[in-house]
């Protein structure tokens, strides 16, 4: 490969022809006559030799503007250029690595069912919509920069996951592989995994101490799995010491799970069996702001008078239960949704926090901006006092 002194040699070579060639422009201009031509036409022509002057001036500042970017570039930069060159040369034939994105690696869509070998600087690796029933660490060896894998939509088992193909990527910080078969979570995992998607497995079990050290992971998202209440327990999830959101929607759940972080911001836990929860749950998540409990089996005798008053809470879905109530909220609620329940009425008194109506100006009074109360039993008009507790409320749907 050229040297330094070689790749100088060839931008001189064009920068010279491109001011050879700016020059040829201006002589080229046709040699007027201005004393034989009328005053407005003599301005004219002057105004023309004076912007063909200008011009050629810009571009000769241009080019020597990208002269000297380039030669600080030339030995700054040599040993990416080594890097790029290496990319290029090892991509998988099956594969797409575009010379613009020299860190990404396509391997999606072509129906593969093995990994091919990957470049050794690869960062972002796209294996989705394939057959691969098998991740081993022999095929992904030299890709040891590995930042973003995704693996949605194969066909990989817990079984064909062998047990060091995750932990030698150091440096992984999403990993995806979503829609395949997993029945367990993957273990080791790598230490700075920040993201971990596996919806739509099969996963069933989460093994004691999957997490442990995974003080980088922040989102956990396990919808569409088999898991119960035996397997989402303050043991199994133990490790996940800076966890903001965690998704467990769309499992087998009957009561709420145990054992989440303090840290922990969204809970989504829709579409599961859940009837009621525990008086004192929310005591250890003092951060929670959005909470989903859509499609569930809650009715009022499941939910504790001040469950859901909670200073820090923004967002609370409750949608198709079985609520004959509204519950107590928290003056800092902003989305409330109890659509397709079992309430009959709306009483202000209920629902409005205490004050509230004492000073209608009052910035610390009720935030509710947007309520759902469609596919009950309610009939209009709205309570006035409704109208007046909720003083910012934008939207409300009956």
């Amino acid at each position: 490969m050229p040297g330094p002194e070689r790749k100088w040699e060839k931008l001189q070579t064009g920068l010279n022809w491109r001011g050879e060639q700016a020059g040829k422009r201006l002589t080229a201009t046709p040699k007027l006559e201005p004393d034989t031509l009328p005053p407005p036409a003599q301005t004219k022509i002057s105004s023309v030799i004076e912007m063909s002057r200008l011009n050629l001036t810009m571009e000769w500042l241009m080019v020597a503007f990208v002269a000297l970017l380039l030669a600080s570039q030339v030995h700054s930069e040599e040993i990416l250029y080594e890097h790029l060159i290496s990319q290029i040369q090892a991509c998988p034939k099956e594969c797409h690595c575009p010379p613009s994105f020299p860190n990404a690696v396509y391997c999606d869509n072509k129906g593969l069912k093995r990994i091919p070998d990957i470049p050794p600087y690869t960062w972002y690796l796209y294996l989705q919509n394939n057959l691969i029933d098998v991740l081993s660490a022999d095929a992904l060896r030299n890709a040891t920069q590995l930042r973003w894998i995704n693996l949605n939509r194969n066909k990989i088992t817990s079984e064909g996951l062998e047990a060091d193909a995750l932990k030698a990527m150091s440096n992984l910080v999403h990993l995806y592989i979503e829609d395949n078969l997993l029945t367990s979570i993957p273990s080791p995992l790598p230490a700075k995994l920040e993201q971990l998607r596996l919806s739509r497995n099969r996963i069933s079990k989460i093994p004691p101490g999957v997490f442990s050290g995974m003080d980088h992971l922040t989102l956990l998202d396990l919808q569409g799995n088999k898991l119960q209440d035996e397997a989402v327990t303050e043991v199994s999830l133990k490790g996940l010491n800076n966890l903001i959101q965690i998704n467990l929607a769309k499992n087998q759940l009957n009561t709420m799970p145990l054992g989440l972080p303090p840290t922990t911001t969204q809970i989504f836990l829709d579409s599961n069996n859940i009837e009621k929860i525990p008086a004192e749950y929310f005591k250890g998540l003092p951060k929670v702001m959005s909470l989903r409990l859509n499609h569930n089996k809650l009715a009022n005798g499941g939910i504790p008078k001040n469950v859901f008053n909670l200073s820090s809470i923004l967002d609370l879905q409750l949608s198709h239960n079985q609520i004959t109530e509204i519950p107590i909220i928290s003056s800092g609620l902003e989305h409330l949704h109890l659509d397709h329940n079992k309430i009959k009425s709306v009483n202000s008194s209920d629902i409005c926090p205490p004050g509230a109506l004492d000073d209608y100006f009052d910035e610390k009074g009720p935030r509710l901006r947007y309520l759902r109360l469609d596919g009950n039993e309610i009939k209009p008009p709205i309570p006035r006092e409704l109208m007046m507790c909720f003083r910012l409320l934008r939207a409300i749907v009956i």
